[in-house]
């Protein structure tokens, strides 16, 4: 038996990006609020990055730990802020949260490979790779949650109520779907879900949901899809 006293772990959980354009306290709370009370038990406890990367506005007209306060009030849980701006590196270190920076910004070091001056007629061919599926042959029971990270989820079953699927790209339930099913989980906002059968909680796809509610009036109990076009979710039956 071994000794250890502690192991880490993968594992995935549902986060939000709240991303902020510009902030007053009076403004930020009214929004918050009208966007809490449209799933308030979605919402409840769920863990949030706040992201200050299209901010535009100075330093200054920000305060961090009030925006976090507001935050907690409505029962959300900030959990790290996403910046690439050095203005508010010194306003962030202050709150205690974690920074999460895109290695993809930060300037490379490295001379740029220089490009080859090809002397012969060079035959380019276009590959192109299919994406990647995660296929589920169980039901996805009620607590029970499966990211299909990087690609698309196939469930051959049904999700269950209380249930959670997340995929990247799109998801595919070939039977009941009662639980919640977020697409497009890193923002690929092409995503779809598909379903035999629509009596979903929640349906989201890069950010945007519907709830229970709202499906109702569209399509329920029957075979549906959903997407997403110029930021409105579409129900349709299929």
């Amino acid at each position: 038996m071994s000794d250890a006293c502690l192991q880490l772990k993968g594992s995935v959980v549902t986060t939000f990006i709240l991303e902020l354009y510009r902030y007053s306290a009076k403004e930020f709370s009214q929004q918050l609020q009208s966007k809490i009370s449209q799933a308030p038990e979605f919402f409840e406890n769920s863990s949030v990055v706040i992201s200050l990367d299209k901010v535009n506005e100075s330093v200054e007209d920000i305060d961090l730990e009030e925006l976090l306060l507001l935050c907690r009030q409505f029962g959300l849980q900030p959990m790290a802020f996403r910046c690439t701006d050095s203005r508010f590196l010194a306003s962030i270190s202050v709150t205690g949260l974690t920074l999460l920076t895109d290695s993809s910004s930060r300037e490379s070091t490295k001379e740029p490979a220089k490009t080859p001056i090809a002397t012969q007629n060079t035959e380019i061919k276009t590959v192109l790779t299919p994406r990647k599926s995660q296929i589920i042959s169980r039901p996805v029971r009620s607590g029970q949650q499966i990211y299909a990270e990087g690609s698309d989820l196939i469930i051959l079953s049904r999700v269950s109520a209380g249930a959670e699927v997340l995929a990247d790209g799109h998801i595919h339930v070939y039977g009941h779907l009662l639980g919640r099913a977020l697409a497009g989980a890193k923002g690929d906002t092409d995503a779809r879900v598909f379903c035999n059968k629509m009596e979903a909680e929640l349906i989201s796809i890069a950010g945007n949901f519907l709830l229970s509610d709202a499906l109702r009036e569209k399509v329920w109990l029957q075979p549906a899809q959903v997407y997403l076009d110029e930021q409105t979710l579409h129900v349709e039956p299929v």
